[in-house]
């Protein structure tokens, strides 16, 4: 599932939670067969998460959590599953996992620049693309050490990085539509599939293989919680 705020895209493989606080316009996109569980927060515990959109790892404990407050009788106010008191616990129990759990490097920043939203463009319709910096600037009018420069000052990382970003995310939802690892490693730009291996498991955690039959054997693949 892909999350989009004006703040950038961020990539949420099965078993993460994205948070998105209040005030931030989104939009989300699932791909593949996902179950998505959404879960708002009271201004009182939603101040206990960061300030900005982010994705974690779902432990055990959250994800029970989640899957306890979003089942079928939790939407029947005449019927509820738990008492006000019985949520209101679940809930700080949850948000206390969310503050131990780390950050997951699963955010893609959008970029303002107008040179960079050319580049993200013309990437984000060919994601293989292996065009260097150098020949990506030739195209669009600007040095390398421009465009190094913006790339570090507004999205905080380099070309390769943010471009990196870019391939798993479209990865991720080569996978999620059956694509195989050798498949979706060429599609996205590795000129092998050991290096794509590699690259997604460094961001992932796991391997493309590993992923692809973890979300086949999840009953409830992405959670997703959103703050109001």
């Amino acid at each position: 599932m892909a999350v989009q705020t004006e703040r950038g895209t961020s990539i949420v493989p099965a078993n993460r939670v994205a948070w998105t606080p209040a005030g931030f316009t989104h939009y989300h996109r699932a791909h593949g067969d996902t179950d998505m569980r959404i879960v708002f927060l009271a201004p009182s515990l939603a101040r206990l998460l960061s300030d900005h959109p982010a994705v974690f790892l779902a432990s055990d404990l959250a994800r029970e959590v989640l899957l306890a407050l979003t089942g079928p009788r939790n939407y029947d106010d005449a019927a509820p599953g738990y008492s006000r008191s019985a949520r209101s616990r679940l809930l700080r129990v949850l948000v206390e996992e969310l503050r131990e759990a780390h950050e997951q490097p699963l955010h893609l920043p959008e970029p303002r620049d107008d040179r960079l939203q050319a580049i993200a463009r013309m990437l984000y319709e060919n994601p293989a693309d292996n065009a260097s910096l150098a020949d990506l600037g030739k195209t669009i009018g600007a040095s390398t050490r421009t465009l190094s420069r913006l790339f570090r000052n507004e999205l905080g990382m380099t070309f390769y990085e943010w471009r990196t970003q870019l391939r798993i995310y479209h990865a991720l939802v080569l996978l999620a539509d059956g694509h195989d690892t050798t498949q979706t490693a060429y599609a996205c730009g590795w000129a092998n599939p050991s290096g794509f291996i590699a690259a997604f498991t460094n961001v992932i955690g796991t391997t493309p293989g590993r992923y692809r039959t973890s979300r086949q054997q999840l009953v409830h693949p992405p959670l997703m919680s959103l703050a109001q």
